[in-house]
């Protein structure tokens, strides 16, 4: 894995939201610095440089982690409660981004430090129009601490 700058971690299981997602980020020029990873473990790997990514430098922090809930091995949940735990990644916004509609999954993301939490649009145009959206306020609008570069 290279070491440039991501500024966007998906962490999504489904090929077709993730072809939405990276088509919507291309469409509004966004940004072209962004990583998928496809199962919770994958991305605690990543974040944390273990597993298969153990020997590369840290990676820099990413802008925004996108994070879908029901994913294989480990679940979104359980991302979030390490990356919210964790000292070094605490701080970094998370955005849920699920077609759950469990009040308690709500519930517990807030609980665990999400910054957001949204249901995935089922419309296409909703969908595309909601990652405009997040892409502007979280990579373009949103400040980050010059320390974190």
């Amino acid at each position: 894995m290279p070491n440039e700058a991501v500024d966007i971690v998906l962490i999504e299981d489904n090929p077709d939201d993730i072809e939405l997602t990276l088509r919507a980020f291309k469409k509004y020029n966004l940004t072209n610095k962004i990583i998928v990873l496809r199962d919770g473990e994958d991305a605690l790997d990543y974040i944390f440089s273990r597993g298969k990514y153990e020997g590369h430098s840290k990676h820099e922090r990413p802008k925004l982690i996108l994070l879908d809930l029901k994913l294989p091995k480990i679940d979104g949940l359980e991302v979030l409660r390490e990356l919210k735990g964790d000292e070094s990644t605490k701080m970094v916004p998370v955005v849920v981004l699920t077609s759950s509609k469990e009040e308690r999954d709500l519930v517990e993301s807030y609980r665990l430090g999400v910054n957001s939490y949204i249901k995935k649009p089922v419309d296409f145009a909703e969908f595309m129009e909601c990652i405009k959206n997040l892409g502007l306020y979280w990579v373009i609008l949103n400040e980050i601490p010059e320390s974190w570069n």
